[in-house]
């Protein structure tokens, strides 16, 4: 069994052979208890980029999961003029200049140290490294001191934790719990938010009229959607790298890096699976759906059955970075992820060549990854 395999069945021992065997059965398909299951490429985005017939804020959408915990205004449940203006407001701190900036501003020490610690012939454990440096990111970005960056990743785990296939929302206990954990951490950013720095989501959001509240609100929704995703691809990315004997051969010629980390992120799918809301009776894919109802856009399926893992094969139209969503929720933030998985990359690169000396996949997380990925030089 592969070692992505391993990952998966790690993380939903049921929930994935089921999502996989649902595809099997078509493009798009309605499950009991879970839903209308989208899994082809072509009505993934077309759910996607159609807000109007599917949205966020409807049963069994985001908006079920994350309002009663993070509240009404974080992009992640918001549809309309209000989601677009304040989307539009938010996209100065994600502009590639921007998010270069920080990230050069944040990683150059610890992609130091990994470097001196594989030169130096080390063993690190890169899970451990990628979580520090995303936590400490997001740190940057939402205001908060870098020493709370392994309580933004810890407390963002403990809640996408939380959530199952076949439930449509937390449970009173749950959302208490995460309120607690995210109260907990966000209450560092009201510092951010007092000064004013549009340099943060927190300063940002004062100067455009939000609320304190509506703010800090803000800063819980990117640690939740800014740290698993990244902790969860990057030391996939390697691993298939080396797995495939690909790792060595771009070290030499970086020419494919950019080609490299789209192949991984569309084989690895950082965002598994998407919900949406049927907001009126309508169809996609020839299948008739109901205002109210449940879609379940298996994105790990419209990804993977475009094919085995092959940086050298160009993404077709209908799948191109479908892992980032598309239409107006494309993800804001996919300027700043990809520059985090360069960093990384190019400080792996550099230290080649490189072998894998223990792995570990992490058991029963939301998003499939590795507990444990240890490098060492070759």
């Amino acid at each position: 069994m592969n070692w992505e395999r391993r990952v998966h069945l790690a993380a939903h021992p049921l929930a994935y052979p089921l999502v996989r065997g649902i595809a099997r059965l078509g493009p798009v398909v309605r499950v009991p208890r879970v839903g209308v299951v989208v899994s082809g490429a072509g009505p993934a985005r077309e759910v996607l980029t159609d807000p109007v017939r599917f949205t966020k804020t409807g049963p069994g959408s985001p908006a079920d999961l994350w309002t009663p915990v993070v509240g009404p205004t974080v992009l992640l449940n918001m549809e309309g003029e209000a989601h677009a203006a304040l989307r539009r407001k938010l996209s100065g701190l994600f502009t590639p200049r921007s998010v270069a900036a920080l990230c050069d501003r944040v990683a150059q020490e610890p992609m130091r140290a990994l470097r001196d610690d594989l030169a130096a012939g080390r063993a690190v454990d890169l899970v451990a490294v990628v979580r520090d440096l995303v936590g400490a990111v997001i740190c940057g970005l939402v205001g908060l001191d870098p020493a709370e960056a392994v309580r933004a990743h810890a407390a963002g785990a403990a809640i996408t934790a939380m959530v199952r296939l076949g439930r449509t929302g937390l449970t009173p206990g749950q959302v208490r719990h995460s309120r607690a954990a995210l109260e907990r951490l966000t209450r560092p950013a009201s510092a951010a938010y007092a000064a004013g720095d549009p340099a943060t989501v927190p300063g940002r959001m004062r100067e455009l009229g939000l609320t304190e509240p509506e703010a800090l609100g803000a800063v819980a929704a990117f640690v939740l959607t800014g740290t698993e995703t990244l902790v969860s691809h990057v030391p996939r990315m390697v691993a298939l790298l080396h797995d495939t004997g690909r790792l060595d051969r771009l070290a030499e010629d970086r020419a494919g890096v950019g080609a490299a980390i789209a192949e991984s992120l569309r084989f690895t799918v950082p965002s598994p699976v998407m919900l949406r809301s049927v907001a009126v009776d309508t169809a996609v894919g020839g299948v008739r759906v109901r205002a109210g109802e449940r879609v379940v856009i298996a994105t790990i399926s419209a990804a993977k059955d475009f094919g085995p893992f092959d940086p050298d094969r160009p993404h077709s139209p209908a799948v191109r970075q479908l892992w980032f969503g598309a239409g107006p929720h494309f993800c804001l933030g996919m300027p700043l992820a990809e520059a985090e998985i360069r960093a990384v990359l190019d400080a792996v690169l550099d230290s080649a060549p490189l072998v894998v000396v223990d792995r570990r996949a992490a058991r029963r997380v939301l998003i499939p990854g590795y507990e444990r990925l240890v490098l060492r030089r070759g």
